[in-house]
């Protein structure tokens, strides 16, 4: 193993703040719904205690670092490293705007608007993360699971509380 250059470290602290950055900015439209419009809404037997969303988040943003690193890290004078880390920057976007519309306006309909145009974009990060680096697509594969799921419970809730 080779010596680790501090651009590296630097570059790996910033891409892991600027995600959990994202996340922060969601759960300032989040955290004060969750004690009320959110828990008077009608949920799916399926849905998850409050208190897991976090943790998940957390890590999910954790992982989100990392591989947007090992993206960068590649060198941004290449076309497919920098087309693949604006897709992966649209995808931080739209998943903070799916807070602002779930919980910020109340509108699960609009979250799932949101999420479904995020899955897809997710999903095209992969593929071109994947073209860059193998390991930077396998660690956003949980983030995808877990969107698949949360794009169920927000429709779930959508339709049970028409």
């Amino acid at each position: 193993m080779g010596k680790i250059k501090l651009i590296e470290v630097v570059g790996l602290a910033i891409s892991i703040i600027v995600c959990q950055l994202a996340g922060f900015v969601g759960s300032i439209f989040t955290t004060p719904a969750i004690p009320s419009w959110y828990a008077s809404l009608t949920k799916p037997s399926f849905t998850p205690p409050n208190w897991i969303f976090a943790p998940v988040w957390t890590t999910l943003f954790f992982l989100m670092g990392i591989s947007a690193f090992l993206v960068w890290r590649r060198g941004l004078n290449h076309q497919p490293i920098r087309t693949a880390l604006t897709i992966f920057i649209v995808q931080l976007i739209l998943n903070t705007l799916w807070s602002i519309f779930f919980f910020g306006l109340r509108s699960p309909i609009l979250g799932f608007i949101v999420i479904a145009f995020l899955w897809i974009v997710v999903w095209l990060t992969i593929l071109n993360f994947f073209k860059v680096s193998k390991i930077a697509g396998l660690l956003l594969i949980p983030y995808l699971l877990w969107l698949s799921f949360a794009a169920i419970l927000n429709i779930a809730i959508w339709r049970l509380n028409l």
